[in-house]
């Protein structure tokens, strides 16, 4: 017995051993590993604005400690427009939660990118440590690009009211061409889905920094309110088509056309989404593509309408004016931020936003030049019945001039005739 318990107690303590070594073995390994979770590097801001000959100061934020000592190096994209001090930093092993100091001095107007990389490797992701700086000529132009474009943004804003104004003013809709109606209301809501879609959605926002790493979200507060109240103005001016007079006036089977296609595509795209064919990010893009090529062609309808009326009257001049004043300013401060910037390239390069300006400004002078210059002696025809007593009018209690159309019955043909009465 005293043997069979000798064995048994060796045995004991040989699994005891074991455990003993297993554990180490575990711990030895974990120290090994890199501690990815509860260490980290970041900088305090990634996007600086520097004054050109100015030094700004940025902090390297150390959040716990690492258990072997890392060299952090800078790669400046430009380095004759920024310059970093130092561009190799050191982190001692066992420190704790600290800052160390980057001196960023701006030596030409211009942006550049700067990347890091960590050594040893594991031990800071990948892509974790950028810095996008801007090096300006003038603070002051910063800020006249600050206004101008909050000053665009709320002539835009505003540019959809003087259109819903006229329409309640006259109780009528003639003079709107509702194929210009329908692609607004179909670009806005796309471009709705778009701004929504990024600004809101963090699983979309996640797959865009997935493929952008150092990308900046393209889509602020500012401009998902600008969509979707065009979008609500658009429904308001809608509404005022189904109430308001029309003589008979319908979409055209052109523009009913176009937008089944898109919708057609907006469909495909949504069901390619849902069954993961596609990334979401992917149908948001569809949707801005959607937007893009309805602003190109929309207003061609109310223009083709104006010449064949060889009138404006129903089409709000407001409208127009507000919407150049945003184009122009958009373009002026496009202007102002590559010369501060030195960056003309972008201000090229851009032909999206700098095209559609320029094809949206065209379209405003030709729209005024229709108005003002073209139709501007056009009056606004007014039907009236025979044995009406307003028959003899031709301008009404605020001073606009209409020509009467006067209904008089025809027995021989039965039919009604119109006789214009100025």
């Amino acid at each position: 017995m005293a043997g069979v318990e000798t064995v048994f107690k060796s045995r004991g303590a040989c699994a005891s051993s074991s455990h003993t070594l297993n554990m180490c073995f575990v711990v030895v390994v974990l120290l090994g590993i890199p501690s990815v979770m509860s260490q980290s590097l970041s900088f305090t801001e990634n996007d600086i604005k520097v004054l050109q000959e100015e030094v700004y100061q940025i902090k390297l934020l150390q959040t716990g400690a690492y258990n072997t000592s890392l060299k952090v190096a800078a790669t400046i994209q430009h380095p004759d427009i920024v310059q970093l001090d130092p561009q190799t930093l050191d982190i001692p092993a066992g420190g704790g939660d600290t800052s160390y100091d980057i001196s960023a001095h701006g030596i030409s107007p211009g942006h550049s990118e700067i990347y890091f990389t960590v050594t040893p490797d594991g031990y800071v992701q990948k892509d974790a440590l950028f810095l996008r700086i801007t090096v300006m000529i003038s603070k002051a132009l910063n800020y006249v690009s600050y206004i101008v474009g909050w000053v665009y943004f709320a002539a835009w804003s505003v540019s959809f009211y003087p259109q819903i104004y006229t329409n309640y003013s006259r109780k009528s809709v003639v003079g709107l061409n509702f194929d210009f109606l329908a692609l607004n209301i179909m670009g806005f809501t796309m471009y709705s889905l778009f701004n929504c879609g990024l600004y809101f959605s963090k699983a979309i926002q996640i797959n865009y920094f997935n493929r952008f790493p150092r990308g900046l979200n393209p889509v602020q507060l500012n401009d998902v309110f600008f969509s979707t109240h065009a979008a609500f103005a658009t429904i308001i001016t809608i509404t005022q088509c189904c109430i308001y007079e029309r003589e008979g006036q319908r979409v055209s089977t052109v523009a009913r056309s176009i937008l089944a296609t898109m919708f057609l595509v907006v469909i495909i795209t949504g069901i390619l989404s849902v069954a993961h064919v596609i990334e979401w990010l992917d149908f948001l893009y569809y949707c801005s593509y959607i937007k893009l090529f309805i602003t190109f062609i929309k207003y061609l309808p109310q223009a083709i309408m104006n010449y064949r009326r060889k009138s404006t009257v129903g089409w709000s001049i407001g409208n127009i004016i507000l919407d150049f004043t945003g184009g122009f300013l958009s373009i002026f401060q496009m202007v102002v931020n590559a010369y501060n910037y030195n960056d003309w390239v972008s201000f090229f390069g851009d032909f999206t936003k700098f095209g559609l300006g320029l094809f949206s400004l065209a379209f405003d002078i030709f729209f005024m030049l229709q108005h003002y210059v073209f139709y501007r002696e056009a009056k606004e025809f007014v039907r009236v019945n025979s044995s009406d007593e307003r028959s003899d009018a031709s301008s009404s209690s605020d001073g606009r001039e209409y020509v009467v159309l006067v209904q008089n019955w025809n027995a021989d043909e039965k039919k009604y005739d119109l006789e214009a009465k100025a």
